[in-house]
C-alpha cells in the first residue's frame, strides 16, 4: 500500500509525508506525473541530507546512496521515530500508531 492510498490517514493523525530521494527534480516531476503521485517529492541531488539523517551506504561502490528509511519529524526538527527499511515501503500502520 502506497502513501498517495492512505492519505486521508495520515491526515487524520497530523502525518504530512514528503519523500526524498537522490533523483533530479525533473525525473520526479515526470514519475509524479506518470504514477499520480500526490506526495511532494524532494530532491537530494547533492546527498545533504542522505547524509546528515544517517541513511548513506556504498553498495557497489556507489557513494552515498540513501537506504529507504522513515521518519516521524514533530514540528520540523525533532525525530521522534526512525525506520530502516531497506527494501520494503513504509508501514504506514506503525507510522500512523507512532504519531498518534
Amino acid at each position: 500500500m502506497l502513501l498517495r492510498d492512505r492519505s486521508e490517514d495520515l491526515a487524520a493523525a497530523g502525518v504530512r509525508p514528503l519523500a526524498i530521494s537522490r533523483d533530479s527534480p525533473w525525473s520526479h516531476a515526470a514519475w509524479a506525473q506518470t504514477l499520480g503521485v500526490d506526495v511532494p517529492l524532494l530532491s537530494d541531488w547533492n546527498s545533504e541530507a542522505t547524509r546528515a539523517f544517517g541513511v548513506a551506504f556504498e553498495p557497489l561502490g556507489m557513494v552515498d546512496v540513501a537506504a529507504r528509511s522513515a521518519f516521524l519529524i514533530e514540528d520540523g526538527k525533532t525525530i521522534v521515530a526512525a525506520w530502516m527499511l531497506g527494501r520494503e515501503l513504509p508501514d504506514i500502520d506503525a507510522v500512523i500508531e507512532a504519531a498518534r
